[in-house]
């Protein structure tokens, strides 16, 4: 480390940098922004034929996928395992409750809410779900329409993250493992062998996945970002303007990441909560309150009760062909690849802030406490989205036809009163929670193309800043929401293999020194473990 130090800022990049990881990532990154440049129209169709393959045939497996890894997050907040410390024993959290939630909550999904929290409902009030089986517009599908926004950003779309963030952040603390993806594999091939090709090919996944998953949202949220300059100025930007745009915003998540986690990611994601809470509180207050209870109190038994048959709904009775339906495919296996595709990045954030955390705090901060947040803002959102459309009183779908679903917030701000402070307060959040979620990511690809370095060099984050903003401008301009969203199903589907890989992880580890039927008070400790993994870490690759 000395010799990087005296060659300065490159010369720390070349010393620190996994090379094939960082290679073949970089190479996938500058092979897309090329072929968007010169062939828009031929790999915006290879895109869809791939998209539409995994949707058709293999949309069953997102599901299945997902429904696994949220059983076997219950099981881990009310089974033995969830005392199991994610560090030493005596050790304690690095960060606040506080400091710790708001992190962990900006930088896993916040920016996708901001975007779909007004216009998700009010476009299943009028399309509505297979499932649900109302009319459009009706009572029944303003109620249907609120219980899925729920069922997609709800316990399902945090419990991956989680999962991934867990075996990562155990193996680091506990032996001394690196920060990357991985690290999952350590009960089979031992920490020292995690060189091996098989660990690189799953952090080269990794990447590929984190620059799909982050393009996708930098897109979806830029979008919005540019609707409501547009709104407020009434000044078109253009493509030109476009990437303009996305670049500015891609220099100021890279300025924050690189202030690195205590000074960049941790003042940001407090304010992004504070800004927060006051859009939701006064939309709560200066909207239609009564509405939003009645119509969110029975959205939300409605998915408590119907949870598992919605987890396992393609809609095959009602498609041609007995496949998944298009709007099963279109919305919630789009979610689920996009919630995949996060899983590299927002659980490598997590494993690094969790230090000193146990399981079950993990569990619950991330998949209960982060839902109790995330429902009040869609009941009030989707509530009073769907309020003013059927009063009268704002045609949100009309500027959703003009404009996409990244208008669909400003005129529903403008409807209440003190509109245009909550338009320009809803832009701000856009923003800061967009930086949020960028800067996270941009440190996570920093992690994994450095092998496992927490604070990867600023040289490393600036390149994977400037190469998802403008694969994320380029997504814009030649696709828009149809090839985002095609980019995240696209790039998810082999993390939901490696989410369960991380199931299987903590099963083989916790299991070896915490078994599943001895009571809480005859834990057994874990010294046959540590003599397993040593011994693992001794074993020279080249005697396989």
């Amino acid at each position: 480390m000395a010799r990087a130090e005296s060659d300065g800022p490159v010369g720390r990049f070349l010393e620190e940098l996994d090379t094939p990881v960082f290679a073949v990532g970089f190479s996938i990154a500058v092979a897309a922004v090329i072929a968007f440049v010169l062939w828009p129209k031929t790999t915006s169709g290879y895109m869809t034929s791939v998209n539409d393959f995994l949707w058709t045939a293999a949309g069953w497996w997102y599901l299945v996928a997902m429904f696994a890894l949220v059983a076997f997050a219950g099981f881990l907040i009310f089974g033995p395992w969830g005392n199991i410390k994610l560090g030493g024993e005596d050790e304690e959290p690095e960060f606040t409750f506080l400091a710790y939630f708001a992190m962990l909550y900006s930088a896993g999904i916040a920016a996708g809410i901001v975007f779909w929290g007004p216009a998700e409902a009010i476009f299943h009030y009028d399309a509505v779900s297979p499932f649900i089986g109302a009319e459009s517009q009706s009572a029944a599908a303003a109620v249907g329409a609120i219980q899925y926004t729920f069922f997609h950003w709800g316990l399902s779309a945090w419990t991956a993250y989680v999962i991934m963030a867990l075996p990562i952040a155990y193996f680091a603390y506990r032996y001394d493992a690196p920060l990357r993806i991985s690290t999952v594999i350590a009960p089979w091939v031992g920490i020292g062998n995690l060189d091996r090709p098989i660990a690189k090919l799953i952090d080269i996944f990794a990447v590929f996945a984190t620059i799909g998953g982050v393009a996708t949202t930098l897109g979806l949220v830029g979008s919005q970002f540019l609707v409501g300059v547009e709104w407020i100025t009434g000044a078109s930007v253009g493509d030109l303007g476009t990437i303009v745009v996305i670049t500015g915003l891609t220099v100021a998540f890279t300025i924050s990441v690189a202030l690195g986690v205590e000074k960049g990611i941790r003042r940001l994601s407090y304010f992004n909560m504070i800004l927060f809470a006051v859009v939701t509180i006064a939309t709560f207050v200066l909207g239609p309150t009564t509405y939003i209870m009645t119509v969110g109190t029975e959205a939300l038994g409605a998915y408590i009760n119907d949870f598992v048959t919605m987890s396992f709904y393609t809609g095959a009775a009602k498609s041609i062909g007995g496949g998944v339906s298009s709007w099963v495919g279109g919305w919630t296996v789009f979610y689920w690849a996009w919630w995949f595709s996060w899983t590299p990045f927002v659980g490598l954030f997590i494993a690094r802030i969790s230090r000193g955390r146990t399981v079950r705090q993990v569990v619950v901060t991330g998949v209960i406490a982060s839902t109790g947040v995330t429902i009040p803002w869609f009941a009030t959102m989707g509530g009073t989205a769907i309020f003013l459309q059927e009063n009268g009183r704002a045609d949100i779908l009309s500027v959703i036809s003009e404009l996409g679903e990244a208008g669909s917030g400003y005129p529903l701000f403008e409807a209440l009163p003190l509109g245009g402070v909550l338009t320009g307060l809803f832009l701000v959040l856009v923003t800061t929670f967009l930086v949020t979620s960028a800067d996270s990511s941009t440190l996570a690809l920093g992690m994994l193309t450095t092998g496992g370095n927490e604070q990867p060099s600023t040289i490393n984050r600036v390149i994977w800043g400037f190469l998802i903003g403008a694969l994320a401008s380029l997504l814009m301009v030649t696709g828009g929401v149809d090839a985002l969203q095609q980019a995240a199903i696209i790039t998810g589907g082999p993390f939901a293999i490696i989410a369960l890989l991380a199931v299987a992880a903590m099963i083989v580890t916790f299991s070896s020194h915490r078994p599943l039927f001895l009571r809480e008070e005859d834990d057994v400790s874990l010294p046959s473990l540590e003599v397993e993994m040593s011994e693992r870490e001794t074993t020279d690759p080249s005697d396989d």
